[in-house]
């Protein structure tokens, strides 16, 4: 489990996390969102104490990370997947960890296996690797002590499709097997897939802690479509009705009135629908709306 109390991290008169609190939950993928400068890499080096806070404490396992007996064995983290010497093998990177780590050299084979970097890709220099590899690479060395915590900050960045799909399936098993999974990403449709429960950030203070879900079904903003043979005549119904009518998707997008009353006022005025049907936002258009107030007041700050 982590353990975020308080926490406040200053630059000069600059607070880039202000008063933060949050506790991430085993069994669980717990997915990390914010703006850019909205402090959530500062927040994971608080984490992993790379950085000091000003106040406030970050605890793994009720611990701060420098008083983990075992770092390796209770934390895994990616926050830079090209943090690696260049000289020296994928194979070779991991023995090396795993030597510092007092794990088995047994392991550095497994986890290879796991994040799919075979015998030759293993043997080569790091140097050489692409995004794709190093991320496989970087995931390899979080996994390398078959940790209970894992904090990957954007583990997808440069993946294929069978990348991305192997990050998520290797997370969610970890979450099932009762791990702690913090993942911050800005791939929404990715997060969407992956994550239980949602932590978001704007200047540095918290938006949300709650379920992906709840998340979603808060700030959503439910539009129909609706397609029809008149679609003009059905347009000026439904404007009239006080609905926001907009073209997409070969039919109108609705707002502003649910999908019972539009198929209702169309049957009203004997007019026949062919589709209708609610779409509820996405996470990534909900993501968007909450991120638009911050953006705002970031541009009004520096104005």
């Amino acid at each position: 489990m982590i353990e975020v109390h308080r926490l406040t991290k200053r630059f000069g008169t600059a607070t880039v996390v202000d008063g933060l609190s949050f506790t991430v939950r085993p069994g669980r993928v717990t997915g990390f969102l914010g703006p850019n400068g909205a402090g959530k890499s500062t927040t994971l080096r608080m984490i992993l104490g790379l950085d000091r806070p000003t106040s406030g404490r970050a605890l793994i396992g009720g611990r701060p990370y420098r008083e983990l007996t075992a770092p390796l064995r209770t934390v895994g983290a990616l926050l830079d997947a090209r943090a690696v010497h260049g000289g020296r093998s994928a194979y070779h990177h991991l023995a090396g960890l795993a030597a510092a780590g007092g794990i088995p050299r047994r392991r550095v084979a497994e986890v290879l296996r796991l994040t799919g970097l075979g015998p030759q890709t293993a043997a080569r220099r790091a140097k050489g690797f692409s995004l794709g590899m190093s991320q496989r690479l970087g995931l390899a060395a979080a996994l390398l002590g078959d940790p209970e915590v894992l904090i990957l900050d954007e583990p997808v960045n440069g993946l294929d499709t069978d990348g991305i799909r192997l990050v998520r399936e290797l997370l969610r098993e970890r979450a099932a097997r009762g791990g702690t999974v913090f993942l911050s990403s800005h791939l929404m449709s990715e997060m969407e897939l992956t994550a239980d429960h949602l932590v978001v950030l704007g200047n540095g203070r918290l938006l949300a802690d709650a379920p992906l879900a709840e998340v979603i079904a808060r700030n959503s903003r439910t539009v129909t479509l609706v397609r029809a043979p008149e679609a003009e005549r059905l347009r000026e119904v439904l404007a009239a009705a006080g609905g926001r009518v907009s073209a997409g998707d070969g039919g109108w997008l609705v707002e502003g009135l649910d999908a019972p009353t539009v198929g209702e006022l169309a049957a009203a005025h004997g007019l026949t629908v062919h589709e209708l049907t609610p779409r509820p936002s996405s996470l990534e258009e909900v993501y968007t709306a909450m991120a638009q107030p911050v953006a705002g007041q970031r541009a009004g700050a520096a104005s």
